[in-house]
């Protein structure tokens, strides 16, 4: 694999500004009554689909250490052929598939935004949409910079 430039570390005032937003973003889950460990489903569920190695390797060392059971992490990829995920962490995971494939789709469908709107208030529905996003622009910095795993068990 070729060596990239790592963008995190070459604009750090731009990296900062990310992680900034993400602590802004994690607040207001936490202020909404949001479990953190639907967040990193959210998480890990855009960076499966964006192949972000790094992030994927992150979120789900962090959602283990929450108590996260192995089973729905590795579910994930599959998430809507099972009854492993709650009615919210469906919703959030419909809603996270749906905004991480907007070059595809174009849009979040009408039906995808009514079921999030009708299992979450509406200060957790904009924390998921939040989160959503800012895992999405991690997971660009991270595969556009193939940035490496970090050593096991760090």
């Amino acid at each position: 694999m070729t060596k990239r430039i790592q963008l995190s570390a070459a604009l750090p005032e731009a990296y900062q500004s990310i992680l900034t937003l993400h602590s802004v973003v994690e607040k207001a889950a936490a202020n909404a009554g949001l479990d953190q460990r639907l967040i990193e489903l959210v998480k890990i569920r855009a960076s499966m689909l964006n192949g972000c190695a790094f992030c994927l390797d992150m979120h789900a060392r962090d959602a283990r250490k929450l108590g996260e059971s192995e089973r729905r992490i590795l579910m994930l990829s599959t998430w809507w052929e099972t009854e492993l995920y709650t009615e919210q962490e469906r919703a959030a995971l419909a809603l996270t598939d749906a905004m991480t494939r907007l070059p595809q789709n174009q849009d979040v469908p009408d039906e995808v935004y009514e079921e999030a709107t009708r299992v979450f208030t509406e200060e957790q529905y904009v924390a998921v949409a939040w989160a959503a996003t800012v895992i999405n622009a991690f997971n660009r910095l991270g595969v556009t910079s193939h940035k490496p795993l970090p050593a096991e068990g760090k």
